[in-house]
Formats: C-alpha cells, sequence, structure tokens
C-alpha cells in the first residue's frame, strides 16, 4: 500500500499546484473567462450541466467500448501473421510504419464517402488509431522471447506451436499490455476525432458546438472528461496486466 502511496503522491501534489497556479493567475491578471476560465468556473460549469454532458459522455464511451476490442483485435492479429510468417512481416512492415504517417482526421471525410454516416466509419477510425500500438509492442514482444528456454524446447522436441504457447506468447504479454495502455489513451482520442467528423451526440459533437458559441468553460470539461476517459480505460489494462502477468518482476523502490 505503501509503495502505491508513493507513486501516487507526487503527480497528485503536481496537479493541486498547478491548479492553483491557474486559478491565482486568472484572478491575479483579470483574464476574461471566455479566453481562459479559472477551473472554479469550469467546476460549476460542470456541475450546472451534468445532465447534458453526460449524454454526450456516454455516447463517447460508447463508441469507445465498440472501438478499442475491435482495434485491438485487428492489431494482435496482425502481429501474430507477421511474427509467423516472417516474408510477409519484410512485406508489409514498412507499409504498416507509413500508415501511420496519415493524419487519422484526414481519414475521416474519405471513410464517410466510403462507409456513410452511421457507425461504421467511426468504428473504422479508431481502429486504424488503435491497432498500431498493439501490433508494434506484440511482434516486440515475440521477437524478445529467451533464445536459451527456445533451444532447450526444441531439443526437448517441441514443435513450433508449442514454443509459440508455452514460450513466445506468454514472454511476450509485458509488451503487449504496454501497447494496449497506448492504444487505450488513443481510442479515446480517436472517438472524439471520430466525433468531429460527423456526429450528433458525444464529447467531440459537444466540442464543436461549444466552440461556435464561445463556451471556453465548456470546451474545458470537455477537455477534462477526455482525460479521466483516457485514465480509466489506462487503469483498468493496468489492472488486468496485474492480474494476468503475475510472474513479471515487481519494483521494490
Amino acid at each position: 500500500m505503501r509503495s502505491y502511496w508513493n507513486q501516487i503522491w507526487p503527480p497528485l501534489v503536481a496537479v493541486i499546484f498547478f491548479l492553483g497556479a491557474w486559478q491565482l493567475a486568472v484572478s491575479v491578471f483579470h483574464v476574461p473567462s471566455w479566453m481562459l476560465p479559472s477551473p472554479g468556473d469550469i467546476a460549476r460549469e460542470s456541475r450546472g450541466n451534468a445532465s447534458g454532458i453526460w449524454a454526450h459522455t456516454a455516447a463517447t464511451l460508447r463508441l469507445t467500448l465498440i472501438g478499442f476490442p475491435v482495434g485491438t483485435g485487428v492489431g494482435l492479429i496482425v502481429a501474430l501473421l507477421l511474427h509467423l510468417v516472417p516474408w510477409l512481416k519484410r512485406a508489409l512492415y514498412p507499409l504498416l510504419i507509413l500508415s501511420q504517417n496519415v493524419p487519422s482526421i484526414a481519414l475521416g471525410p474519405l471513410l464517410i464517402i466510403w462507409f456513410g454516416f452511421g457507425l461504421m466509419p467511426k468504428i473504422v477510425l479508431i481502429t486504424l488509431v488503435c491497432f498500431f500500438p498493439v501490433a508494434v509492442a506484440a511482434m516486440g514482444g515475440l521477437a524478445q522471447s529467451d533464445r536459451i528456454m527456445m533451444n532447450y524446447m526444441k531439443m526437448a522436441g517441441a514443435n513450433k506451436w508449442q514454443i509459440f504457447t508455452k514460450l513466445e506468447l506468454p514472454g511476450s504479454l509485458p509488451s503487449l499490455f504496454s501497447g494496449l495502455k497506448i492504444s487505450a489513451t488513443y481510442a479515446v482520442m480517436g472517438a472524439v476525432v471520430a466525433e468531429w467528423i460527423g456526429a450528433d451526440k458525444g464529447i467531440g459533437y459537444y466540442m464543436l458546438l461549444q466552440k461556435a458559441s464561445y463556451r471556453t468553460d465548456r470546451m474545458f470539461v470537455a477537455i477534462v472528461i477526455i482525460v479521466l476517459l483516457s485514465l480509466v480505460l489506462f487503469a483498468l489494462i493496468a489492472l488486468l496486466e496485474k492480474w494476468l502477468v503475475r510472474w513479471k518482476p515487481r519494483k521494490t523502490s
């Protein structure tokens, strides 16, 4: 318990100090609320408009919880295929790298033309954002298997499937979960970008409405919600990692 508290209190103190400095600066320099609202203004707006904000938050959360598993599954399938078929990795891995140079928001209009204004283009966009960290992390973990143990298994007569299931796949879990954590935060961002492109509800749609009316306080409320959703997903993945990867050595300091 003490080790967890030692990890939590430094960023917590930093956040409190930052919010206090923000509140003080806005008050001392008399910054207009439409330009930069204070943390107090943001908190009051979040309480006053809680029901409307929750409806948009639920829409974004639903979209994220659909897109994230799809993107994760695609990333795992790609990683397994490229790992098990070396010539396919040599052919496609550079293309995967190049695919990440295209901004996701630039693909939005094309996805709408191809798939319409429904759920499909949004899921495709989240998948494109999420699959790459999972695929790269999983491939890295699979490629870093213990060579000595692999030689022992081969001498004992283990086939490729046994080596994969007993050595390579379990050994890749720490790297895989690192990719999953990154992908979890990207999933929320991808959902918001998808809602910018075309939606009638969600945090992204809510931000577009408030931008048009110069409601900066509500924009910050939306940003806080995005951060909180990302942190919650990150924490859930971390808990799942702790439960599954019990053999991983823990830091004592």
